[in-house]
């Protein structure tokens, strides 16, 4: 559906400087906490519970919560939710697939979003907001040193990915949706319209994907082997 919201125009740019923005301010303020003080990370993960079950408290006001093009199966929302818990346990495991899932994918769908109503409607200042914050969450963790990638993380999302890319291909089967774009592309601009029709859009994706998760960790690429070579020397002493 064509919307009035202009890729990459100011409006679109101001967002996403305001995410980043977000999360560098959420660090500074955390590097000047007591160390070890979870305050602020379980705040924010109270803020992004709270937008979550709000949204979805509206559609289900609004009759709108319907099965099943409703369900949260889409990547973007799987990301959500290992963002919560990320940010509630700082679990290294969880942290691993939404760093990747989240800067790899949800980041693609605010370069690209999918809007269905012109700008700055209810639905679309929601799609930002949620969007924003997981991305935010990420960056948050990783610049106040509360987490960081580690050598699995790759093949952790990669992982992840395909098995909720091989649950939606069977739920699209049977219920005619369009989870994770596997049926067809967004109607919106967005990457998947360089890699050519269904299905080679999808396979030329799980190859740009692995790419992009190889290039978010390699950052953390010595600090991770430095680590593991530092826990390997104190195992045999």
């Amino acid at each position: 559906m064509a919307t009035n919201f202009r890729l990459f125009g100011v409006t679109h740019l101001t967002i996403l400087a305001a995410i980043v923005l977000l999360a560098a301010l959420l660090s500074a303020l955390q590097r000047r906490l007591t160390p070890g003080g979870n305050g602020l990370r379980l705040d924010l993960a109270c803020v992004i519970l709270l937008d979550t079950i709000w949204w979805y408290g509206y559609l289900a006001f609004h009759e709108q919560l319907t099965f099943p093009s409703q369900l949260p199966l889409h990547l973007c929302d799987l990301t959500l939710y290992l963002t919560l818990i990320a940010l509630l346990t700082l679990s290294p495991a969880v942290f691993d697939v939404a760093y990747c899932c989240a800067l790899a994918g949800t980041s693609m769908a605010l370069l690209t979003p999918d809007l269905w109503e012109n700008f700055p409607s209810l639905s679309t200042v929601q799609y930002f907001i949620a969007h924003g914050l997981v991305v935010a969450a990420m960056l948050y963790l990783v610049w106040s040193r509360q987490a960081r990638p580690r050598r699995s993380s790759v093949a952790r999302a990669m992982l992840a990915l395909n098995l909720l890319a091989a649950f939606d291909g069977v739920f699209n089967g049977i219920f005619k949706t369009n989870f994770m774009y596997l049926r067809t592309k967004p109607a919106s601009a967005s990457l998947l319209d360089l890699f050519g029709p269904w299905p080679w859009y999808i396979v030329a994706g799980e190859g740009v994907a692995f790419v992009l998760l190889l290039l978010l960790y390699l950052p953390f690429r010595q600090s991770a082997e430095t680590g593991t070579k530092q826990t390997e020397k104190r195992g045999t002493n």
